[in-house]
């Protein structure tokens, strides 16, 4: 973690494939981007896998995380981190994300939306995103992709806020706008 109540502490996660824990370098930029947006907010981790975004919130103070994440190891290493830093606001999620938006209902602050790379998963999480009253007014949504993703599934309701680069990986922030 690098900021808020468990800085410093490190954070175990599964050898799963495909799981890219998020870089140190993009969650400082991340959390200094929403650095107003974190205290009290409630968030949707969706595609959690180190869980390292959903935790980082509420280490600096998000009233209360979903993550949501399929697989059963990377499930396991949350819940382990879980308990370890003790963390009550933490709610864990053993599903497919698709499925999750299917079923599910509540309104979040904001969104952490990381999903594997090169299965189009981006675009088709982002419509039921918007498809669905999953945002609150105002709401930020974190995407972090490939580098070549293409903006153009974006809802139309979604502003741009923020846009950066850092090897292979593009990430932005965009704000829910009703």
């Amino acid at each position: 973690m690098i900021g808020g109540q468990w800085r410093s502490r490190l954070l175990t996660f599964s050898d799963t494939p495909g799981l890219r824990p998020t870089p140190v370098r993009i969650r400082e930029t991340l959390f200094n981007w929403l650095q107003h947006d974190i205290i009290g907010s409630c968030c949707l981790d969706l595609f959690a896998g180190s869980g390292a975004l959903g935790i980082e919130a509420l280490s600096r103070g998000a009233r209360k995380v979903i993550q949501i994440e399929k697989d059963a190891g990377a499930c396991q290493s949350l819940r382990a981190n879980k308990v370890q830093l003790a963390a009550q606001e933490l709610e864990i999620i053993e599903m497919d994300v698709q499925q999750y938006l299917q079923r599910e209902h509540g309104v979040f602050d904001l969104v952490f939306l990381d999903p594997p790379f090169g299965q189009g998963l981006a675009e088709v999480t982002c419509q039921k995103l918007a498809a669905g009253a999953w945002l609150k007014d105002q709401a930020k949504i974190y995407i972090e992709t490939e580098r070549s993703w293409d903006l153009t599934d974006i809802p139309d309701n979604w502003q741009l806020l923020k846009d950066k680069q850092a090897g292979d990986v593009h990430y932005q922030l965009f704000q829910f706008q009703p």
